[in-house]
């Protein structure tokens, strides 16, 4: 089973963009809220390779980056064969 985890603050815009992609492909994802957390968003940027905005996406731990570069994924028709790995 893929494992998605996606790092996230509510007032995100690309984080509901990429969060609703992930819904329309019925894909089952690990949310994270960095927004009052310091150490979670440090821990995300180091994952990230330092990284800071977000959403910051993850599937099965290799970093995909934002939501630009999901739904660029999903576009070239890259996302669908690694959420199904």
């Amino acid at each position: 089973m893929v494992r998605v985890e996606i790092f996230t603050t509510p007032w995100c815009s690309y984080c509901l963009s990429a969060k609703r992609l992930l819904a329309q492909k019925g894909v089952a994802f690990e949310e994270t809220d960095v927004s009052g957390d310091m150490a979670l968003r440090r821990a995300m940027m180091e994952r990230a390779a330092g990284r800071h905005t977000v959403p910051q996406i993850f599937i099965n731990g290799r970093h995909i980056g934002g939501s630009d570069e999901l739904h660029a994924l999903d576009r070239a028709g890259k996302l669908d064969p690694l959420l199904a790995a």
